[in-house]
This record gives structure tokens, sequence and C-alpha cells, in this order.
């Protein structure tokens, strides 16, 4: 592999200003000699680097996992051990202990033998980690949902296409191949006009109240709670202190905005690779929804939304659909879902009601062969490897920064129109709603000083 030239930047002043460490551009500190690796450092060390992301870049040969880092110091120990051993094993080393550690990825990002990033942080933490790794010249693989706001996000998408990089969403759905053949056969008229698409999403149950705890010695939580308010310690509102199960800060709108961003923006990622909009945003929303009335957590119930595309396609949410993704055209449907796969074994999947992985009105439709003349999608065989490829080709990947950011929007502002109880028009192009200054107060959030994204803003 040819080492790629990374594009500079000046280190941020704000950081400096605070106190921060300052993120230096690559091509400022200078690369190692052509090496056929790429170097890479793991941001969070958490559930989904170590059940997801971490096992399945290390399996490319192309990837060296050197450094990981987390504010959890446990986590951060348990992540270098995996790290190690995988290369223990895999390079016949059974002494091998050569993973770095951070606890600030800050500090990782000035390392210039690090050529990319992997991102696994709570959502809170997914934009401004990956906007530093862009300025500092590293290629990313980010953790969806790609933001918490429709303005981090579009900072994110500036400051990635500014600086040439190779940014890969986490939306491996499109690594499935049913969800490529289904949206293939749909955009290629297999079901007649598509007029409608109905997306089966949970929501999640609400909880306990959680008193306050002292914070473990372990933890950098103001660290952890970046950006977001100041609040107490409680393990259920973070991630548990022993074991890697579904934690808490999933179910609390400070740090995510619950199942309408979690699995939504596979969903509304997938929709759109059928509907032909992955650019495009609708023209409305309307929603409504159940929220919890007591306890810590306050995410999304039950809910449904309702948008609106300039092209005539309605799209409808909700938990009392199948999990997955069905369109519907003028001459029958299509059906498509993960089949029995959950990211873990807490997720609030019901299996029995989306095991099938796809299906159609008619059994015909999907042995139809797609022509040489006709649309044929983005193949690739895993997520993360088409990453890896492109960082060494310099081609996009199946998943870029604006077509995640675009879907992460539909997620957004769908969360936003369940907070007001009107239909809402929105304006994709201008990423506003339109005559709605309610609604528009939403696409952004106070940031808590040091942390935040506008901190970052030359």
């Amino acid at each position: 592999m040819k080492r790629r030239k990374f594009i500079g930047k000046t280190a941020l002043g704000t950081a400096a200003m605070v106190g921060l460490p300052s993120i230096v551009p690559a091509n400022v500190l200078g690369k190692n000699a052509p090496s056929n690796k790429i170097n890479i450092g793991q941001v969070g060390c958490g559930r989904i680097a170590r059940q997801h992301d971490l096992i399945d870049t290390m399996a490319f040969d192309t990837a060296n996992v050197m450094a990981v880092c987390d504010v959890d110091s446990n986590r951060k120990k348990d992540g270098k051990l995996l790290v190690d051993q995988f290369y223990q094993e895999k390079k016949g080393k059974p002494n091998y202990k050569g993973t770095k550690t951070y606890e600030d990825y800050r500090e990782m990002l000035m390392d210039k033998d690090i050529d990319a990033v992997l991102i696994s942080t709570p959502d809170h933490w997914h934009s401004q980690p990956a906007i530093e790794a862009a300025i500092a010249g590293k290629d990313i693989y980010l953790q969806k949902p790609t933001s918490l706001t429709v303005e981090e996000g579009r900072q994110l998408v500036n400051e990635v296409q500014k600086n040439n990089i190779i940014l890969q969403v986490g939306t491996q759905q499109r690594a499935m191949p049913q969800f490529r053949i289904a949206a293939e056969l749909v955009r290629n008229g297999r079901i007649g006009k598509l007029h409608t698409v109905k997306i089966g999403l949970p929501g999640d149950p609400g909880g306990p109240e959680a008193p306050e705890m002292p914070i473990p010695e372990n933890l950098n939580f103001d660290m952890w709670l970046g950006s977001t308010p100041e609040v107490p310690y409680t393990e259920i509102g973070v991630h548990p202190q022993k074991g890697y199960s579904r934690p808490g800060w999933l179910r609390h709108e400070n740090y995510g905005a619950g199942m309408i961003t979690g699995w939504g923006q596979h969903h509304y990622d997938s929709a759109a690779w059928g509907m032909n909009t992955e650019l495009v945003g609708p023209s409305s929303v309307q929603a409504v929804a159940d929220f919890p009335k007591s306890g810590l957590w306050n995410v999304h119930g039950d809910f449904m939304v309702k948008q609106e595309y300039d092209n005539g396609i309605t799209v409808l949410t909700s938990g009392g659909y199948p999990n997955g993704v069905r369109y519907e055209g003028s001459e029958g449907w299509i059906f498509v879902s993960r089949g029995a796969y959950v990211a873990s074994s807490s997720d609030p999947v019901v299996l029995e009601r989306s095991k099938n992985a796809l299906n159609a009105s008619n059994p015909k439709i999907l042995d139809s062969k797609i022509g040489p003349s006709e649309t044929h999608l983005y193949k690739i065989d895993d997520q993360h490897g088409n990453w890896l490829d492109c960082i060494e080709s310099r081609k996009a990947p199946i998943s870029p920064v604006d077509m995640g950011h675009m879907a992460c929007v539909v997620c957004l502002i769908s969360h936003i129109s369940m907070k007001i109880p009107r239909k809402l028009e929105w304006d994709s192009k201008a990423e506003k709603f339109i005559n709605d200054d309610e609604a528009n107060a939403l696409l952004a959030r106070p940031q808590r000083n040091p942390y935040g994204t506008n901190q970052l803003k030359a």
C-alpha cells in the first residue's frame, strides 16, 4: 500500500486556549517509511468496539491496530488485552504487548504513526472526535449515529470533505446482500412505482429512578460527559462497571436519542438506498411518541413517524411494523431485514417478527435478474474491509459522510417532531425547518465547555 498523503491544517487555537491537547496535522509531523499496513487507533473500548469494530477490522491483514483509548481505565486495559492477545496468536508472539493506550483520544491523534481511527464511543462523543481526527489527517470509521444534532453533523461533513478524509459510517446493512438486492430491485422498477416505505423500529422501555453514586476511580466522568450537562454519576446512566452488556446511556437523551437514532440510521440509510434519496431529505415530518413520565431513562418508547418526500414517496416508521424495511409499489412489495441478527443479546428486537431476511409479494420478484444496462448498486462483502480498501485506493466508501449525515438528519428531525405536536415542513437543502423557530431551536444543543464541536471552530 502506498501511504496516503495527508491534507494539512494548522493546529486548533481553541484547544490551546482552554489548555487541552492540540491536534497537529499528520503532514506537519511527518510519516514513517511506506508500509503495507494501515496503522489504526481505537477510540472507545466498550461493547461495540469489542464485539464489532475491533475484531472485524483486525481480521484484515492490511490493518494494524496499534493503540486503544478509553476514559474508563478498566475498559482501556481490557481493550489493550484484546488487541495484544489477537496479535499474540496471529503473529505467533506469545509475549506481544505492543498496543499503546491513551485516556485522551486527542493525544492519540497526535501520534504521527497512526493513519486512521475507529470511533466506537457513546453517541454524544461521535462528531467531535471525528472532526478532530479529520483535522489531524486521519481516516475514520465512525459508528452511527453520525451526530446528535443536525448542526454538528454538518460541521463534520464540512471538515471531512475539506480535508479529503476517507470516512466510513458504520451502517453495515449495506454490506448485507439482502439490503442491496432489495434496493436494486426497487430502483429498477420490479415493484412498479414506489409510493410507500414502512420501517419497523422498536422503542425503548422506561427505567427506575437512580440514586447518585460515587464516581468510580477508573472513570474520568467529566470527560465521559463531554459537552453534555454536568449531572451526578449513577451506573445505569453510563455503562456497566462489570461486563459489556447494553449500556444505560442508550436510554438517556443527554447521550442518545433512543432507537430512532440507534437502529434508525441503519434503516433510514437502507430505505434511502432503494428510494434513491441518499442525499435528499423529506419535505415534511410528523410524529407522535410516548416518553417515560418517571425514572432516569427518558428516550422515546412507542412511536409513529410520517415523512413525505417531494418525489411522492411516504415513509412510515413504527414499532408496530416488523423490524426492517418494506417497500410498497404499484405492482407489489419487498420486505428486507437483518433476519435473526442482533448487535447484542440485550437489543430490544423481537426476533420472531423480523427473522425473514428477504421477502416479496411474489417470489418471482426476488428471482428477477438485474440487466447490464440497469442500475447496479455499490457491492461489498464487509463494511470494515471496504473502509480499509478505500483508505488504500482513496475512492469513496459505500457509506460516505454525506450519505451518513443525510440518514442521520432524517432520524434527528423525526426525533424533533416527536417533541412538537404538528406537521413540520423541512428544507433539506438549507437543513432548516420552514418558518418554525421552535423546531429550528432544536437543531443544535448547548455545549458544556471546554468540550463540544463549537470549540473546534477556527
